[in-house]
């Protein structure tokens, strides 16, 4: 019976084990002939490997871990294989000398007006290079293996791009959203890596918890409408177009600097804010330091919201939050609070149980503590009694030692004549 046992636990392990693999093998893609057409329209991390290649076997499951993980961060990087001994060609074009070798393609080229205005299409926000060799390219280069699973970089001539694009020198680098196009200036946007982490996201968004945290890396002030979605008042949806309308109208003004969006609910923000706010309103966060600004103001048009925005920009509006030692005392007692609330109301008696219990332990620790405590000093008063009536009773025993016994003289003893003793004798 128990060798049946066994063999069945072993048939679910091996099951549960290939289940595992093949699912991860779904995130990698076994390549053929067609990858050349394929390879132009999205950017791919390819092992190259062969059949019979001992070190291509070992970093199979390694490399589906690899495609499961671009799959989960949203990563615009596909993850893929190619017997390179069955297509060679494809092999040699990439360079390939040795099994396995991995293969980037981070920064493709657009060779024409219809492949870029496929792209434009394809991408919401990508970025171009247009321009030959220069130390700005090799930036450039920098930057995209740095950069390359969050983003898209491609690489073009300068009559390539549309012809509402104007450059005032080249070469440039270019980044195309929101139905338009920014140019890096290394005298206003500092460093090019820097530059093109900040504006890899579109200028209006609708954030989350994840979101916010990606956007604490850009160094921008995050504008939320916070609002219930699901409320068709006039309130909420008015102050959800004001912000829209301003990243729309003042992006030039405002797009370096601020990032806008709206935000369903409030229970984030008032957990991030460890405050209650109502709803709607409007929220500017510095998720970089974890300060913040609410409104001080009514809030009737898109130029009031910029008025409020410029205010911020140049300090007459105060902050709140940030990340103070008295900040992060009250974040751990707000984080513990909120807790302790959420396993109470999501399950009562297990929270009973979880708190109950160690509160039982300690407080039988402290009875016992109590309780020996008590007995000693019960026990030393005992001790300093008897020691008392024993020092009571040696005066005593003393006095009856002193005391002649029965039939002895009460006076001193006095000693006969010389004369009278021989007397005796005689």
């Amino acid at each position: 019976m128990a060798p049946r046992r066994r063999g069945a636990g072993l048939r679910l392990c091996a099951t549960v084990f290939l289940l595992d693999m093949a699912f991860c093998k779904g995130f990698v893609e076994d390549l053929d002939e067609s990858f050349k057409d394929n390879r132009k329209d999205d950017i791919w991390l390819v092992d190259f490997y062969a059949p019979w290649c001992g070190h291509c076997k070992k970093l199979e499951p390694i490399w589906n871990e690899v495609g499961l993980e671009m799959k989960s961060i949203g990563s615009p990087v596909k993850v893929g294989k190619m017997d390179a001994t069955s297509y060679s060609s494809i092999a040699s074009e990439f360079g390939v000398r040795g099994y396995p070798t991995i293969k980037l393609a981070l920064i493709r080229p657009l060779p024409s007006q219809q492949m870029f205005e496929h792209v434009q299409k394809r991408h919401r926000v990508f970025f171009v290079y247009i321009g030959g060799e220069s130390p700005l390219k090799e930036k450039y280069i920098d930057a995209a293996s740095e950069l390359i699973v969050y983003t898209y970089f491609f690489s073009a001539s300068e009559d390539v791009v549309p012809e509402y694009v104007i450059l005032k020198e080249m070469p440039a680098v270019l980044v195309f959203k929101d139905e338009t196009y920014f140019v890096y200036d290394e005298y206003e946007d500092g460093d090019l890596s820097s530059w093109i982490n900040r504006e890899r996201f579109q200028n209006y968004l609708t954030m989350d918890g994840f979101l916010l945290y990606e956007l604490g890396d850009t160094g921008k002030l995050v504008a939320i409408a916070v609002i219930d979605e699901k409320n068709t008042s006039n309130e909420h949806t008015r102050l959800k177009s004001i912000i829209q309308e301003v990243a729309r109208d003042y992006r030039d003004q405002f797009h370096r600097d601020f990032q806008f969006g709206h935000m369903d609910g409030n229970d984030y923000i008032n957990t991030l804010l460890m405050d209650e706010l109502k709803v709607p309103t409007v929220v500017v966060l510095n998720t970089s330091n974890q300060q913040y600004f609410l409104l001080d103001r009514q809030i009737g048009s898109a130029e009031d919201m910029a008025h409020f925005i410029r205010d911020i920009l140049d300090g007459t509006v105060p902050a709140q939050g940030g990340d103070s030692i008295l900040q992060r005392l009250k974040r751990i007692i707000f984080d513990a609070k909120s807790t302790i609330v959420s396993i109470f109301k999501s399950s009562p008696l297990m929270g009973c149980f979880l708190f109950g219990l160690p509160l039982g332990v300690i407080s039988i620790m402290c009875y016992g503590i109590y309780t020996a405590d008590t007995d000693g000093g019960y026990i030393e008063e005992r001790y300093e009694v008897s020691r008392s009536e024993i020092e009571s009773q040696e005066p005593v025993e003393d006095s009856k030692e002193q005391e002649p016994s029965d039939g002895a003289t009460l006076g001193p003893t006095v000693q006969e004549p010389k004369d009278v003793l021989e007397k005796k004798k005689d």
